[in-house]
């Protein structure tokens, strides 16, 4: 055989076995489980394959949610999954299952904003998004007095290796519950992804507003008090104050009307907003005593009832959330899970200004805070308050405290 029939044989042989080679990994891509051609197609393009954290439904309270939410997105994180876009709970939780509404996540806050704000750091995906909906690795989270942060740590490190699994579901309590292995800082960057979807934003800016028209040209901006003196926390205060053998948790109005009054470098006239849930108010005088310069309002005098009582719990408490946080000043309760969230969220916006320091009023600060459940060292107002970013854990701020970091 010469050279050039030599060539074409050679080349011949090859593009036959080229082309059986093909249509053999065709074949097999249609004929097998759609898993083992996704796999193929990840092995051919070097892409690797998306792996997710299922978690419980998220319930409580608005801000233990931000939180169980937060914690659920940093667990997927030291996972190196995405997690899968969790429910929420519309109403308040205790132990009523039955009244329990669940609500999607983006229906309160933006999906698509989320994952570019924190683009890198955690990400959000939809059960959509699934290829393998049977692939999926079932883990009940410990529990228990014995159940200590180092074995639940120990948990999801072994989780960690398990790639083969496309979805790990988590089953048992809420979240908000599970152990903590995460900084503040940390937490910081995934509430600073959230943002309130245009319908619940648009809320709180006609609700903003009005606060701000209430003394026309003369208003020197607004303070938010989030003025915890409803019946269910004063009830929970006190006994949290018997266990702890502390006498600085619950505050009454009047002292909180005190300490208000004694902020010092408050400008005069200005309209204080009272965060308050007015069903459970007992005292229905809220409005009065206020010192001169100080005038007070609440949902009913400004008359924005309307806008709350159209949403069920969860909209309601995004609405007073965003409007304390737009507050010029923000006096709360260091003890109240609201309160904590907010002035980290504040203090976290000084820090990326450039702020070093935001205690009290002046000095550049942009977005003073308060704790009036604490008097200011050598005076009679509250004692400024700033968070901590260099926290390791989001312990204080979950469950409350006297440190404040000022």
């Amino acid at each position: 055989m010469d050279l050039k029939h030599l060539r074409f044989f050679g080349t011949s042989v090859v593009s036959k076995g080229l082309f059986l080679i093909a249509t053999a990994l065709i074949i097999r891509a249609l004929v097998l489980p759609w898993g083992f051609g996704h796999d193929l197609l990840e092995f051919q393009s070097g892409m690797p394959r998306m792996k997710y954290l299922e978690v419980p439904q998220i319930v409580w309270g608005l801000n233990n949610q931000k939180i169980a939410f937060a914690r659920a997105c940093l667990t997927a994180r030291l996972l190196n999954r995405t997690l899968l876009m969790p429910s929420l709970s519309a109403t308040l939780f205790y132990k009523e299952i039955d009244q329990l509404q669940p609500i999607s996540f983006d229906k309160v806050f933006q999906f698509e904003k989320f994952n570019s704000l924190c683009d890198g750091f955690v990400r959000l995906g939809r059960y959509s998004d699934l290829q393998n909906r049977s692939n999926i690795l079932v883990v009940e989270k410990g529990s228990g007095r014995r159940w200590t942060v180092e074995r639940d740590l120990g948990q999801l490190k072994d989780l960690k290796d398990l790639d083969e699994f496309e979805t790990i579901r988590i089953v048992g309590k809420n979240p908000f519950l599970w152990h903590d292995h995460f900084p503040v800082k940390d937490y910081a960057k995934v509430f600073e992804c959230l943002v309130l979807v245009d319908e619940i934003s648009k809320e709180a800016d006609k609700v903003v507003a009005k606060i701000r028209d209430h003394l026309g040209s003369e208003t020197n901006g607004y303070v938010a008090v989030h003025m915890r003196i409803e019946k269910d926390w004063m009830i929970h205060c006190k006994k949290r104050e018997l266990r702890s053998n502390l006498s600085e948790i619950c505050s009454s109005k009047d002292e909180i009307m005190r300490r208000v009054a004694n902020i010092p470098g408050l400008r005069r006239p200005t309209v204080v907003y009272l965060a308050v849930a007015d069903a459970l108010v007992e005292d229905g005088l809220i409005l009065d005593g206020w010192r001169e310069g100080l005038v007070a309002v609440e949902k009913k005098k400004l008359g924005v009832l309307e806008i709350y009582n159209k949403h069920p719990y969860l909209i309601q408490a995004a609405i007073d959330y965003e409007v304390c946080s737009s507050a010029d000043v923000f006096v709360g309760n260091s003890y109240s899970t609201f309160s904590s969230l907010l002035v980290l969220e504040r203090s976290a916006k000084m820090v990326r200004m450039g702020v070093v320091t935001g205690c009290g009023i002046g000095q550049g600060v942009r977005w003073p805070s308060f704790a009036y459940n604490l008097q200011a060292m050598g005076g009679s107002g509250p004692r400024p308050w700033m968070t901590s970013l260099s926290g390791s854990s989001l312990q204080a701020i979950s469950y409350g405290s006297s440190n404040i970091s000022c």
